[in-house]
């Protein structure tokens, strides 16, 4: 029953029907509706016992006592002891059999204790009943369970809505015929039909049409994105207003979507340090409360006060000390967190790392595709060879780079395309380890290079292949001697002057490692403005660079594309892909940018600050309110005339567990849409 710390996350994703995962939301419902019931049948039965109870007419000044009044308040409070209280008698039960007392145990004991002492004072033991505060404490506790588990259900709603964004069925074509089949009997290889203002039923590669299709809740790109033929599209997202055809790539546990929702459960599921810690006072604070409660009993009773008036001691302590504010502390700032960021193309794999990002210092960037557009368009195409004109150049090494989606290989198609040229076939397709491809095309053997490639083939570089620092040159190579080369240029993105300045803003060193020229590398630092850059780099140097930094105390973030990246992903304390599109799973990465923006970078580290604090937050709220709360509940100040009830500590207890669950849903604020 310790809901607090419930598993949201454990339903199979693995289908795509209308009901799909479903099953943990509805059961969780359910519980809301339970503890609904329960709050307002206790309410009910609150207000006579409160009306009848004799220590409330004498505060209030007025008599209306019936005929066995006190079998009355007896009768409606045991409907309210077993009734309203169940469900903490039930998490009682439960916390003793796993040898944990935990809050549910200081509730239990508190309205136990209240209920048995005030029911023998019925059947004929001397003292005062506190029926009326048993009611109301009850009534209170119910009402904060209610209102934390609503929140806790507000905090999966985004969970909630991924879940239900793939439609119920998909159009798939054989031949002429269209025909309407359920999603779960959907087939890779299958060919859809997505008609206008439909949800894309799968991930898939356009095979006919044009159009823009809304990503916003699979990416947080806000504007609608063109897709045209051989694009990649994902199950989920919102086709606009053509139709498509789409060969489908991914169903079920394999689809975008499904990834997502997983990692977003697994993240929610995930204990990270802080919830740890949180656990551990919990735990700690149960076992101070209990001693405490009987501490205050005896000392009460040993000063020579009335037992009744001890025990009631006793009972306010032990409602006070309920860490309940503690145990939603953590798990609803994760669950909050960890939606908010999807929402956002933020995909946490390890909480961990999302909430030490607030310790990044030096942030290690890829350049294309992150600080640059990896939009590259050919600005030059030079022979160096007469046997080859600068147009047999560009078609040999088109060859090579047709079922490549590296940005260069793109930038080369495209130029192609556009010249309308027939691109040959390749044979013996090999690639090159951080330094190029190569390939058998039309026999003879042709290689596109980097320059790092022809330094250590002792091969010189022509003097005009760099004329502008701003170009990536690539060297084609046939049969082993050079050919020629063609110069590329990539804009750099708007967004990173001003991700950089939020860095730098938050005392975080930006550096840049890539695999281009010094050149290129340098004009792009300068225009940037950033603390450092390595050219020239292959994948496993950025480990070393990554370890270097590591050595020298800095607490390193490293970006790259989840593949070529992975050990320096590894090495790195924070490990952050990006730009892997529908590639979600990147195993080394700690954290997944849907969208290779570096804003993004900048808004996870702010966020991930901002989660952290919020942490912090609640830990102190939740423990200082037990700190504050637990001497005034046992009588310390008794001798100044103050004395705090255990209704009025019940409320304060479930004001504690409000407070806390209204701080963690301000989290939503602190990341924006784009």
């Amino acid at each position: 029953m310790d809901h607090s710390k419930m598993d949201h996350g454990s339903n199979d994703h693995s289908g795509h029907s209308p009901g799909h995962g479903q099953m943990g939301h509805d059961h969780h419902a359910m519980m809301i509706a339970d503890f609904r019931k329960r709050f307002w049948v206790t309410l009910v039965l609150t207000i006579p016992i409160l009306f009848f109870s004799p220590m409330i007419q004498d505060f209030l000044g007025y008599e209306f006592l019936l005929p066995g009044n006190q079998y009355i308040l007896f009768a409606l409070s045991s409907v309210v002891y077993f009734y309203g209280g169940w469900p903490f008698l039930k998490g009682f039960i439960s916390e003793v059999k796993k040898g944990a007392p935990g809050m549910m145990t200081l509730i239990a004991m508190a309205i136990s204790v209240a209920y048995f002492y005030s029911s023998a004072t019925v059947f004929g033991l001397d003292g005062v009943d506190f029926f009326w505060e048993l009611a109301t404490l009850i009534a209170i506790m119910l009402v904060g369970h209610w209102i934390e588990m609503k929140s806790v259900l507000g905090a999966s709603k985004a969970l909630q809505l991924l879940v239900s964004m793939m439609p119920a069925e998909a159009h798939r074509v054989k031949g002429d015929n269209v025909e309407d089949i359920k999603l779960e009997d959907l087939l890779k290889d299958d060919i859809i039909l997505v008609k206008p203002g439909e949800k894309v039923p799968a991930d898939g590669i356009i095979t006919e049409g044009t159009s823009y299709l809304n990503e916003s809740m699979l990416t947080g790109e806000s504007k609608p994105v063109k897709k045209e033929l051989d694009d990649k599209v994902i199950g989920g997202s919102i086709n606009g207003n053509s139709t498509l055809k789409v060969k489908v790539e991914h169903t079920g546990k394999d689809s975008y979507l499904n990834k997502v929702i997983t990692m977003v459960e697994e993240a929610q599921k995930t204990k990270s340090k802080m919830q740890n810690l949180s656990d551990r006072a919990a735990k700690w604070l149960t076992y101070i409360a209990l001693a405490i409660g009987f501490g205050t009993l005896a000392v009460w009773l040993i000063l020579g006060f009335p037992f009744v008036y001890a025990l009631e001691r006793m009972v306010t302590v032990m409602v006070i000390a309920c860490p309940h504010a503690l145990g939603l502390a953590i798990p609803l700032v994760v669950a909050i967190s960890t939606a908010v960021s999807a929402q956002n193309g933020l995909l946490i794999r390890n909480r961990t790392a999302f909430e030490e990002s607030r310790k990044i210092s030096a942030l290690l960037f890829d350049k294309t595709g992150t600080l640059t557009k990896g939009d590259f368009g050919v600005t030059r195409i030079k022979s160096v060879n007469g046997s080859y004109s600068s147009e047999e150049i560009l078609r040999l090494s088109s060859a090579l780079e047709q079922s490549s989606e590296h940005p260069i290989a793109v930038g080369i198609i495209k130029k192609v395309k556009e010249g309308k040229v027939s691109i040959p076939k390749p044979e013996n397709f090999n690639a090159i380890t951080g330094k190029g491809v190569e390939a058998n095309v039309e026999g003879k053997q042709i290689k596109v290079v980097s320059p790092g490639y022809l330094r250590d083939e002792k091969i010189n570089i022509p003097e005009d292949a760099y004329s502008d620092a701003a170009e990536t040159v690539v060297f084609v190579l046939i049969d082993n001697e050079l050919a020629g080369y063609i110069a590329l240029a990539d804009e750099i993105r708007p967004e990173s002057a001003e991700a950089i300045k939020v860095f730098k803003k938050n005392n975080i060193k930006v550096l840049m490692a890539t695999g281009d020229n010094e050149k290129t590398a340098k004009a792009v630092s300068e225009k940037l403005g950033l603390d450092g850059y390595y050219a020239e780099v292959l994948p496993h140097q950025k480990v070393e660079i990554v370890q270097e930094l590591q050595g020298k105390g800095e607490f390193v973030a490293m970006t790259g594309d989840g593949v070529n990246d992975a050990p320096a992903l590894a090495q790195a304390n924070v490990g952050i892909a990006v730009g892997s599109g529908t590639d979600v799973a990147a195993e080394t990465a700690d954290i997944i940018l849907v969208n290779s923006n570096p804003q993004d970078i900048a808004n996870l580290i702010l966020f991930g600050k901002a989660t952290y604090n919020k942490m912090i937050q609640n830990l102190i709220w939740a423990t200082g309110y037990n700190v504050v709360a637990i001497p005034l509940a046992a009588g310390v100040l008794y001798s100044s005339g103050f004395v705090l009830g255990p209704a009025v500590g019940a409320v304060f207890m479930s004001l504690s567990t409000i407070i806390v669950a209204i701080n963690a849903q301000l989290l939503k604020k602190k990341i924006g849409k784009k």
